[in-house]
Parts: structure tokens; sequence; C-alpha cells
């Protein structure tokens, strides 16, 4: 059998009890253990459940070094807020003497049956898994070999035991609306993102709160979905904009949202900020490039990913306390905001 593994103890039945119980050969169990290929998707599955119920494990630190850190992300190379955090796990990890691998998700939140039967195949020391849900199949999978994991931001509500690490959502909302309310503006149009994303709703509950603590009234058709691309920025944008009563000030939940505001503006002639303020949310690289700079949220995303590697490698042993973290956000101030004209005061 493959020295990587081992028995924690000395009541577990053996290799060849096990092999029994799933009525296969020893052989056919050493290559789910060790994450082989020649074994049928059944059979597998119905091995590893029984590996898992009698605790065998990997051994935690063997063959660590060169190892690899798998990042399982939706739209890896084309999200510019994804490349900042892959860009944060690969700094960190290459401390550690380990690589990258990167998976995309076949649908969204979602990595995929096939992603699951590579990973036992891959073997990667730990997994990282960015704006996604993780099954209770996918999880017992990867318990089943000792592989640890840890989202970022996770899509949905994790369950307790899993480790996580977001930012503080809800309290950028707020800032982002207070910050706007203290320039004098009144009449505030909220771009979302997706409805089916904790941080879209943790965001809109911020804005709405620091309105409502304000005194402030949501006119209607303020809040407009959008789905944190630029295209609906921009199809959100023209919603707002292209209307007599249009707002003074537009919060896009993320960044790209508020680039797609500013072509919005563009196309119905109003200059930014003179005539529109606009607030996103990330801090991606591209708000400090596009002119006029983006105001924003910041997210703190590469201690996200320092914080996501640090959980991920701890030992084995470690408890899970402490394992869903939260990092602050903060208000970045660039030249995208200003007081509202003063025909709209």
């Amino acid at each position: 059998m493959n020295e990587k593994f081992l028995e924690t103890s000395p009541t577990k039945p053996t290799m060849q009890v096990i092999a029994e119980q799933a009525s296969v050969s020893l052989s056919t169990v050493s290559k789910v253990l060790n994450g082989r290929k020649g074994v049928s998707t059944d059979t597998r599955e119905r091995v590893e459940q029984l590996l898992h119920e009698h605790g065998y494990l990997r051994r935690g630190e063997a063959g660590r070094a060169g190892g690899l850190i798998e990042v399982v992300v939706e739209q890896a190379m084309s999200s510019m807020w994804a490349l900042e955090i892959i860009r944060g796990v690969e700094s960190v990890v290459r401390r550690h003497g380990l690589n990258v691998v990167l998976s995309q998700t076949e649908a969204r939140h979602d990595p995929g049956s096939a992603w699951i039967s590579g990973v036992a195949q891959r073997r990667p020391v730990a997994v990282i898994l960015v704006l996604t849900d993780l099954s209770a199949e996918h999880k017992r999978r990867l318990s089943t070999r000792n592989i640890p994991f840890v989202l970022i931001d996770p899509a949905g509500s994790p369950d307790p035991d899993v480790p996580s690490v977001g930012a503080t959502n809800w309290a950028g909302g707020v800032a982002a609306a207070e910050y706007l309310i203290g320039l004098g503006h009144r009449d505030i149009g909220m771009i979302t993102g997706p409805s089916d994303m904790m941080c879209t709703h943790a965001r809109l509950s911020g804005f709405r709160h620091a309105m409502e603590a304000a005194g402030l009234p949501i006119g209607p058709g303020r809040i407009v979905q959008g789905d944190f691309t630029r295209d609906s920025g921009v199809a959100a944008g023209l919603q707002l904009l292209d209307r007599p009563d249009r707002p003074t000030a537009i919060f896009a939940s993320n960044d790209m949202e508020a680039v797609g505001v500013y072509e919005a503006a563009r196309r119905t002639g109003l200059s930014i900020p003179g005539d529109l303020s606009v607030v996103g949310f990330d801090d991606i690289s591209l708000a400090d490039w596009i002119a006029p700079g983006l105001t924003t949220i910041k997210q703190p995303l590469a201690q996200m990913a320092a914080e996501a590697v640090e959980l991920v490698l701890r030992p084995s042993a470690a408890p899970y306390s402490e394992s869903r973290r939260e990092l602050a956000t903060t208000l970045i101030v660039r030249e995208s905001t200003a007081p509202p004209a003063k025909s709209f005061q």
C-alpha cells in the first residue's frame, strides 16, 4: 500500500476488511485512497464512504513541498476581481514552496461533479474555492481524502464547520451611502449584484440602512438589478439616468458595474462628477486607472487571499475556532464623487 496514508487508530479495520466490505479488491481500495485512475465512479464513491467512516487519512505534512494549492473560481481569467484574488493567493503560497493550479467552475457557483472527481487524481495539498457554494457531497469527498478547503467570499451561507474568508459587505454598503449623503446627495440610486449571492443582499441592506437612518426615502425605480458585469452596469445605469427625475448619485455594487455607469453617463450626456457622482465596490486596479478615478469601497483582496491560505494550510489537528473571518472594508475617495449640482440641491 502507498505509504502516504496511515491509520489513525489501532481499532480501525485493515484495508483488507475495507475491501471486503466494499466487495472490491485490495488494489482497488489502494487506487481510491491514493487518487489513481481505473476505478468506476460508483465504486470509488462506495470505497470513499467506507474510508471516510473508518477515518483513513492522508499524512498531513508528507510531500507538501512542491505540492499544489488548487484555486476554484468562476471566470478565472476574465474577472478582474478573481485575478486580484489569484495573485494574492499565489504570492503567499509561493513562500510555502507550493504551486497554484486553477480550476474554473462548470456552472455558476458550482465546481461540478467532474471537478470533484479530478481532485482525487490531482491530490492537491489544499483547495481554495472563490465565490462558490460547497455541496455536502463535495465536502464529504474532500474530507474523505483529508484535503483541507476554505471559501473566499462564499456565494451562499456556508455550514458553521466550513472555513471562509469574506469582507464586511454590509458595513461597506453603509459607508458608500453615508459618504454620498454627507456630500449632500438626497436622491441616490443603487445597482445591485446577482440575487443569488450573499454579498449582494448584505450591500443592499447596508445601503437601505444608511438611507433610512438619514430619513431619506428610496424613490421608485431607484434600485436596479445588476450582475457584477460592465454590461449590466450600462443597462442599469441607462435605466436610472435616461429619465427626467434621475438620481444625482449611483452606488454600484461592484467596480465593473460602476465602469458601466460611466458609459451610461456618456451616452446620456452627463459628466462625472459634475452631473453625477458614482461609487463602486471592490477597488480593483481599474478603479484607479479610469478617468475620473473611481471612488469605491475597498475589499482587502490580498489580505483575504492571505487569510485563506493561512486557514487552509493550518495543521489538520488545529481547531476551527475563528474559521469564518470577515475583513474590514474601507472607503477610497477619488474623483468620481462631488456634491450635487446646485439645481438638484
